[in-house]
């Protein structure tokens, strides 16, 4: 009775250990099923697939700063504000720059007076100077018409010398004869009389006429020292008469810069005047607000700064041994942590340099402490539009891309 329970009890215990060892075979091999099922489908994703977890939303942010110094008279804006382009910010107390305008005014209205005062000198100046040349040339031709009547005289005057001197000979020779026959009794006492007052008259008429001759050849010098100064007078004019027409030209352009400067300082006046308006130059969400009402401020201080969400990409670091395949157009699938959800998009470009690069201080690997270091280079990718939850995203979240490159 005792054996036979011995060895019926022995049989359950010896089928219990092959049934355990049966089913940790089949577990195992699950296991290997299910291990070279997942590496599998690894190494075919990975070859049809690059992703990186060193990726962000990127965006344009737009520093606002005034072009003026002044003091805060009014702010308009608060922290994370959504404002559009064109938007007044914050306002500068504009006194001084309304002062401004108006002497800038007062200097146009000046500079316009002195303008018209100089214009017409122009025209007076051209007017003088070409009576002045008419004047002086009729003077040169009257001067040449004395000069020509006076050498006339003259020449009459040498032909009646000439023949009174003639004369006057002729009544000396006779004179001397009738002295001569006077003494023979060959003539009266009253024709030697006659004769002694005729060579009396011609030496007389010799006198008078070389006195008249001086007197024509004064006149004669005094015309052409006439004519000489008319000519003169001429030449000054023809010389003189255009220079002075540039001279007041050139103060006529004078008071027209002045004008110009003048107009162009009135439009900087007013610029700074509307400057004073603080305006946001694009739309989008206010940040980095550090203003406040009364606030004295410079320009190029930054004021704020205004993210354009209506615009964003996704910025991702790949490895440089990822880019192998990674080209432009590439359909991209990228998974926002703040979402919770995937976005699609495509490759927009691969940067021109590695990001460390483009750092502040890029590694100088020329030194001698050079180590390999796996380099990443900035990939940008495009947001395909009308997605739900592009909204809600802002530069700098995190984000997952995965490259579809085969």
């Amino acid at each position: 009775m005792t054996a036979t329970a011995t060895a019926t009890d022995s049989k359950p215990a010896s089928a219990a250990p092959a049934k355990a060892s049966g089913r940790g075979k089949f577990i195992a091999l699950g296991v290997l099923v299910v291990v070279a099922c997942g590496g599998g489908a690894y190494y075919n994703h990975s070859r049809h697939y690059e992703e990186t977890d060193d990726a962000q939303v990127d965006g344009d942010i737009s520093a606002v700063s005034p072009k003026v110094a002044g003091n805060l008279r009014t702010v308009f804006v608060k922290e994370n504000q959504h404002v559009d382009a064109g938007d007044v910010l914050a306002e500068i107390d504009p006194s001084d720059f309304e002062v401004a305008v108006a002497q800038a005014k007062a200097q146009v209205s000046t500079a316009e007076a002195q303008l018209r005062a100089e214009e017409p000198g122009v025209a007076i100046m051209e007017t003088s100077n070409d009576v002045a040349l008419a004047t002086t040339s009729s003077d040169v031709g009257s001067s040449r018409a004395d000069l020509a009547g006076a050498e006339a005289t003259l020449k009459q005057t040498d032909a009646q010398l000439v023949q009174a001197q003639a004369n006057e000979k002729l009544a000396a020779s006779e004179l001397e004869r009738s002295k001569a026959l006077i003494a023979s009794g060959s003539i009266s006492s009253a024709e030697l009389d006659q004769r002694t007052a005729a060579a009396d008259a011609a030496r007389a008429a010799t006198v008078a006429l070389t006195e008249a001759r001086l007197a024509a050849s004064e006149r004669v010098n005094q015309a052409r020292s006439r004519l000489n100064a008319s000519s003169s007078r001429v030449t000054e004019v023809q010389r003189n008469g255009p220079r002075q027409v540039v001279t007041r030209r050139a103060s006529v352009d004078i008071r027209q810069a002045n004008l110009d400067l003048a107009r162009a300082q009135l439009r900087q006046a007013e610029l700074n005047l509307g400057y004073t308006k603080i305006t946001a130059p694009v739309g989008g969400l206010v940040g980095k607000k550090s203003i406040s009402v009364g606030d004295r401020v410079q320009p190029g201080q930054q004021l704020l700064a205004i993210t354009q969400t209506q615009k964003l990409w996704v910025t991702a670091n790949f490895r440089e041994t990822q880019l192998k395949l990674i080209r432009v157009g590439q359909p991209v699938t990228m998974h926002v942590d703040a979402l919770d959800a995937d976005l699609t998009g495509t490759i927009e470009s691969i940067g021109g340099a590695t990001g460390s690069r483009y750092s502040l201080l890029p590694p100088e690997n020329a030194t001698g402490n050079y180590v390999k270091v796996v380099q990443r280079v900035p990939v940008r990718i495009a947001l395909a539009p009308d997605q739900p939850g592009l909204d809600a995203l802002r530069p700098g979240l995190s984000v997952e891309p995965e490259v579809k490159v085969r």
